[in-house]
C-alpha cells in the first residue's frame, strides 16, 4: 500500500554510512521525502548486497512513486531506469524530471490540471545492488533485461543476446526453469498493476549504450515479427517528429538492431490485455558521443556507460527532459491521436513499409 502521504516514512530518511549507500539512491529519498504530499510511496521489494557482514548491512528497498489522477482508467505513463547498474545516467534523467516536476506542482496550474487526468509512475532505480556495486548485474550475477522466461526465435548474437552458462559472464539471464529475479518480478508487477491494467500505457526505460546516435526501441527484442500496436507507435513517432523536428532519436524496433532471450518489456507487452494499449520503449542513450569527445572515458567502467564531465551530464539532462514531458503531455491527449479502426489500417501499411524488418545479427 503506499506509504503515508504526511508522515516521513523512517526509510526515507538519508544513510549516514556512504559506504551502504551510493549518491543517486540519497537522492531519490530526499525528493520522494521532499514529495511526499504528492506522490504515492511504496516498496516493492527489498535487495541485499554486498558479501560477509556488509551484506548483513547494505540492502535497498526498491521505490516506486505514482502522481496523479487515481482513476484506473485514466492513461499513465511508466518512467523506469537503473536496470543495469553500470547504467547510472538513465537513473539521473529521471529523478531531474521528477525533482523539475515537483518544483513546477508549486506554480504551474496546467500541470495540475494535467495530472487531474493522467497518472505518472516512477521506477528510477530498479536494480540498486548493481548501481552500488558498480556492476551491471544484479548482486546474484543476472541480467535483468535478459532475465524473462521467453527465448528469442532466432540465433542471438554470443553473450550479448543472453546466456545461461554461468554469472561469471556478463548477460547472464539466471538459471532456466527457476523464478524471476526479486527486482524483474517488482518491476513486472509494477508494470501489470499500475500500467498495462489501464485502456492506454506508455512506458519509457532509459538506459545508456554503444553507439554514436540516441535510439528509442520498443518490441520486439525476440522476433523480427512485427508488434500487433505498430500503427499506434507509428503514430506516436510521427507526432514526436513534428512537435520535435530537431531530435535525434533514431526509432525502431529493437530486432533492427539485434536480438536477444528474455527482454522484460517483451514479457510486459506479451502480458498486457488484449483489449488494452501499453506501449513499452527503451530509450538508449549512445554513450560514444561521449567517449568520442573524452576518450580517456574508456579507462573507467564508469566512463564507458555515462558521461563524466559536469557540462556534459548537464547537457543530457537538459536534452532528454523534453522527451519525458513529451510523453507526458501524449499520454494526457491520447484520446485526441489514437487511430480509429480506418486509420489503423492506413498507419499499418506506412509503419510496416517504415519498420520492415530487416536481416541483423
Amino acid at each position: 500500500m503506499p506509504l503515508s502521504a504526511h508522515v516521513p516514512p523512517d526509510h526515507l530518511t538519508p544513510t549516514a554510512d556512504l559506504h551502504h549507500t551510493f549518491v543517486e539512491h540519497e537522492d531519490l529519498k530526499a525528493i520522494l521525502l521532499a514529495g511526499q504530499n504528492h506522490f504515492d510511496i511504496e516498496t516493492v521489494c527489498d535487495v541485499r548486497a554486498g558479501k560477509g557482514p556488509v551484506l548483513m548491512r547494505t540492502h535497498f528497498p526498491v521505490f516506486t512513486a505514482a502522481i496523479g489522477s487515481r482513476d484506473p482508467a485514466a492513461p499513465a505513463v511508466g518512467f523506469f531506469g537503473g536496470i543495469h547498474g553500470l547504467e547510472r545516467i538513465g537513473t539521473q534523467v529521471i529523478l531531474h524530471y521528477m525533482r523539475a516536476l515537483l518544483f513546477r506542482l508549486e506554480w504551474d496550474e496546467l500541470l495540475h490540471r494535467q495530472l487531474e487526468k493522467v497518472r505518472l509512475v516512477f521506477m528510477p532505480i530498479v536494480n540498486p545492488g548493481g548501481m552500488w556495486a558498480h556492476k551491471r548485474a544484479n548482486p546474484n550475477g543476472v541480467d535483468l533485461m535478459r532475465n524473462a522466461a521467453q527465448r528469442a526465435e532466432s540465433p542471438v548474437p554470443f553473450l550479448a543476446g543472453g546466456q545461461t552458462f554461468t554469472p561469471l559472464l556478463p548477460w547472464y539471464c539466471g538459471r532456466p526453469n527457476t523464478p524471476m529475479e526479486n527486482e524483474s518480478a517488482a518491476l513486472l508487477g509494477v508494470v501489470r498493476e499500475q500500467l498495462a491494467s489501464r485502456p492506454f500505457s506508455l512506458a519509457l526505460d532509459c538506459h545508456s549504450g554503444y553507439g554514436f546516435d540516441d535510439s528509442i526501441w520498443f518490441p520486439y527484442a525476440k522476433t523480427r515479427r512485427l508488434m500487433a500496436h505498430l500503427p499506434e507507435m507509428y503514430a506516436l513517432k510521427t507526432m514526436l517528429e513534428q512537435s520535435h523536428p530537431h531530435h535525434d532519436y533514431s526509432f525502431e524496433p529493437q530486432s533492427n538492431q539485434y536480438l536477444l532471450h528474455g527482454d522484460l518489456w517483451d514479457h510486459a507487452y506479451d502480458n498486457t490485455p488484449a483489449s488494452h494499449v501499453f506501449l513499452p520503449m527503451t530509450l538508449e542513450l549512445g554513450s560514444w558521443l561521449w567517449i568520442r569527445k573524452n576518450p580517456r572515458q574508456l579507462f573507467s567502467r564508469h566512463g564507458i556507460f555515462n558521461p563524466i564531465k559536469a557540462h556534459r551530464i548537464k547537457r543530457v539532462l537538459r536534452r532528454h527532459a523534453d522527451l519525458l514531458d513529451f510523453l507526458t503531455r501524449a499520454a494526457f491527449a491520447a484520446p485526441n491521436w489514437l487511430p480509429d479502426a480506418n486509420r489503423r489500417v492506413q498507419l499499418q501499411q506506412l509503419a510496416t513499409a517504415y519498420w520492415r524488418p530487416r536481416r541483423t545479427v
